[in-house]
């Protein structure tokens, strides 16, 4: 039984302690003994200010606070309030509305879309494909339903997204298995910071379409977390319709998340919207989904899903939130700008990036390398392939001066 006591394990690798909240608690009892201005915690996957407390959009905040009594106390259905189900497809395709049959339910976060997807479009037992540097919890959903993860090299040797790897590993994948859901975190990829371009996504939508003439069940899950705060919000949606020309036996669906979007991160709501061929497919979708929904956390918190349909009812309001957001995604660029501008003036290595919450800098030792780094109270998360910044929770002077150390504690025995 290992360390269990009465728990049963089911082939399970249970740590002691998470290992990213393990580092950051850590980091906070080092900010109570010795101050904030004394250590950096870049370990938080949340939007700080330049004096570690977060950020709320006020416009959000006034919506919340106006909110009535049955707006938050009473159950939300399965699958979501209808007006939040119009309300987040607008949220996450903006302009670039996919060709096709589209579909929302309501989930706990963009975890909860990872969930059901997987459970519903994989076999017990298949793997899971997604690239090298990914988010851990990708393992670990897919692990407590029976799956495991596979991965690609995530980039060419010259930086670029590397779409011979991941043909190669789709293929492999299909020719043992009846099913495949791929996960593809874009922009403002979680660790690395790396947004597929469209050229990119061309060659994705190329892949999969021909791997598809097999007959066999794809998934392609599209995990847009951070979209909002990648930089232009038009932009950034542009390769949406590209999902609207996949075959039949290919199902697309966007794990959306109101966490970061409207700095929600408590409330745990989202949404899995598909883009399917034909009404009998995103009817299955709505079915499966919400009978998966049922079976787990039964239905998400409602007074998130009022929030969002009232935001995207009232123009004014809507442009309100925008123009915030706009204002933290401009800093959160400019951190990013000092941390990489840092980094390639003192030689450090970074994995290539573009927007977001967080860079990755690559190393064969990367635990090593945290531990060095904690001993002068620089808190960063060890992955297996490098260590993880946040630069959504660190100010700018701190992006610039951190290369440099990570740099200096890499090279220390």
């Amino acid at each position: 039984m290992g360390d269990f006591i009465l728990a049963r394990g089911n082939g399970r690798r249970i740590p002691k302690e998470d290992k990213i909240f393990g580092i950051s608690n850590r980091a906070k009892a080092a900010i109570a003994e010795k101050g904030r201005e004394n250590v950096v915690n870049g370990t938080i996957g949340a939007l700080l200010d330049d004096e570690g407390k977060l950020i709320v959009l006020k416009s959000v905040d006034e919506v919340f606070r106006d909110l009535e009594p049955n707006d938050y106390a009473e159950y939300a259905p399965i699958g979501g309030i209808q007006p939040f189900r119009e309300a987040v497809q607008k949220a996450a395709f903006g302009k670039h509305v996919p060709d096709g049959y589209t579909e929302a339910v309501a989930t706990p976060g963009g975890t909860g879309s990872l969930r059901n997807v997987i459970s519903n479009y994989s076999d017990v037992g298949d793997q899971i494909l997604t690239s090298d540097w990914h988010w851990a919890p990708y393992n670990t959903i897919a692990g407590e339903i029976g799956r495991s993860v596979a991965t690609y090299e995530l980039f060419t040797k010259d930086g670029k997204f590397n779409i011979d790897a991941f043909a190669e590993k789709t293929a492999e994948l299909l020719e043992k298995q009846e099913s495949l859901v791929i996960i593809i975190n874009t922009p403002a990829h979680n660790p690395t910071g790396y947004s597929l371009t469209l050229e990119d996504w061309k060659a994705v939508i190329d892949t999969i379409s021909r791997e598809a003439e097999s007959g066999k069940t794809i998934a392609l899950l599209v995990d847009v977390a951070y979209i909002d705060f990648a930089g232009d919000e038009d932009e950034y949606r542009e390769f949406f319709p590209l999902l609207g020309t996949l075959p039949e036996n290919v199902i697309s669906i966007v794990a959306y998340s109101l966490s970061k979007t409207c700095t929600l991160y408590g409330a745990r709501c989202g949404a899995m919207i598909c883009v399917a061929k034909t009404r009998e497919i995103a009817d299955e979708f709505k079915r499966v989904c919400e009978f998966s929904s049922r079976g787990t956390w039964s239905n998400s918190a409602r007074f998130a899903q009022v929030i969002l349909s009232k935001i995207y009812n009232d123009a004014a309001l809507l442009e309100k939130v925008n123009e915030e957001r706009a204002k933290y995604r401009n800093m959160l660029q400019a951190r990013g700008r000092a941390f990489s501008k840092a980094a390639a003036e003192c030689g450090l290595e970074i994995v290539p990036y573009d927007a977001g919450f967080f860079i990755s800098v690559p190393f064969d030792d990367p635990d090593r390398v945290s531990r060095k780094l904690e001993e002068q109270d620089i808190f960063l998360v060890p992955l297996a392939k490098g260590i993880r910044v946040s630069v959504a929770s660190i100010p700018e002077s701190a992006c610039r001066s951190l290369p440099a150390k990570i740099k200096k504690a890499a090279e220390t025995d």
